[in-house]
Parts: C-alpha cells; structure tokens; sequence
C-alpha cells in the first residue's frame, strides 16, 4: 500500500506523528507528504529527512493560498523548490478552488500561479499533484495547454466521463476515502482503467467516521475499489503501488 497524498504536518498528528509513522512502515511501503504553503514545505522537508525512503516529499501551494502571493514571494518560493529538486519527487498540491476563491480577480491570479507551477513541473521534469476543487474542466485545459506529462488529479471528486476524459490522455487519478460514500465516484470508479489509479487518504481530511483520517485508512480505499470493480484487495493493492511506484520514481521494494 501507498498513501499518496496526506498532511502529516499538520496540527492534527503533533501529539502522536511518531507513533503514527512507526505504525505506517510496518503497514505501508511509503507516504508522500504534500505541502500547502511556504512553512508547511519545511516541516514536510524536516519529516522526509527523519524518515529517508519511506516518507516522500512534493512540495506545493494550496490555491486558496495562491490570490495572496504577491510575484516576488512566488519567485522566492519557486526558487526554493528548484534548488530542493532532489528531496522532492512531485510539485504540489496546486491548483484551482472555485469552491472558497469566488472573487473572479482573484481566480484570475490564482490561474496565474498555478501556471508558474506548471511550468516549474515541466522545467523540473517532475510529476504534478493537483487540487481541482470545482474547477476539473478549467483545470485540465490548463494542464493540457502547458505540456506536462506527468500528471496526478488528487482526491478526485468528478464525474465519470470528466474520469474518462483525464485517463484518455495518461494522466492519472488518485481515489480517497470519500469513494466510500460517494456515488458519482462509485460510477467512476467503476469503468476506470487501474492502470490509470492511485490511492491516497488526504489525511487528516476525510476520515470516514468524521473524526481524523490516518494513512493507514488507504487500505479502506483499496477494498472500496476491489469491491466496486469485482476484484481481489490485492490485485488493486498491487497495481496502484506500482502506479505510485512508477508516477513518482519511488525507491522502494
């Protein structure tokens, strides 16, 4: 198993995050830890040295942070991220969130960012976690306009045919816990290619009893797949490791 998007830095795991990590490496093969903004990077940085080839590192900007970034901070910031490109196996999460950022002036900056971002993740050559929050189509124009190949929608809320539509074109999905309850992503769960499909938790978010969410929970994903597609819990634990494995060039067994 591979979770590959959670928060471990945040507020939520400070009275136990060692606990949790010593728990994770007897469960999983590795976590990717994502970064929302430019302090969070250097606690996601801190936890990948403590935890070397178990714990991943991609570094990002939620974009309801992003109207906020003035052009120097963002270069600033991108900077940060070129020069740590070997602590790094992804750029994110970033993106678009047509859900908090209504004021179109500042979704027109917020499109502006997350193209600095696209362009860093082609110049880098890295995959890119994005967070599409009521904005899939306009998200994935964007992505196709700018080249990137390797590309990750994380915790995919769309429907089936937008599903489809991101698969046709390689890129890839990644299923959270929120399968459990959903039906649109139960229907596009279904006809998706596992080729295609990667598990994560979004933790501390989406904990399925609505308290918070632990890695560990990635395995409730898998089972929720294999259910929905008539398939073994691993066979769908061995193909979306490897997805993962391949995705983000992981170093491990």
């Amino acid at each position: 198993m591979i979770d590959v998007h959670c928060h471990l830095t945040f507020e939520a795991f400070d009275s136990d995050r060692e606990e949790i990590i010593r728990d994770l490496k007897k469960r999983l093969k590795a976590v990717i830890v994502s970064s929302t903004d430019v302090e969070d990077a250097q606690g996601v940085l801190k936890l990948y040295a403590e935890h070397p080839s178990f714990l991943y590192a991609t570094l990002g900007l939620h974009p309801v942070y992003a109207p906020d970034m003035d052009d120097q901070r963002l270069e600033s910031y991108l900077r940060f991220i070129r020069d740590r490109r070997s602590k790094i196996v992804g750029i994110g999460e970033v993106g678009l969130d047509y859900h908090w950022v209504k004021e179109e002036a500042r979704r027109e900056r917020m499109r502006e960012v997350f193209s600095r971002f696209l362009e860093l993740a082609c110049e880098l050559d890295l995959p890119i976690v994005l967070h599409l929050r009521e904005a899939i189509d306009s998200g994935l124009r964007m992505v196709i306009d700018s080249g990137v190949k390797k590309v990750l929608f994380h915790c995919f809320t769309g429907k089936k045919k937008q599903a489809q539509e991101i698969t046709s074109y390689g890129y890839y999905i990644s299923l959270a816990p929120n399968i459990l309850k959903s039906k649109d992503l139960k229907r596009a769960a279904r006809t998706l290619s596992l080729e295609r499909v990667l598990t994560e938790t979004d933790s501390p978010y989406l904990d399925p009893e609505g308290g918070r969410n632990t890695p560990q929970n990635v395995s409730l994903v898998i089972q929720r797949i294999a259910e929905i597609q008539g398939l073994s819990w691993e066979e769908v634990d061995h193909m979306t490791t490897q997805n993962a494995q391949v995705l983000f060039n992981l170093g491990v067994g």
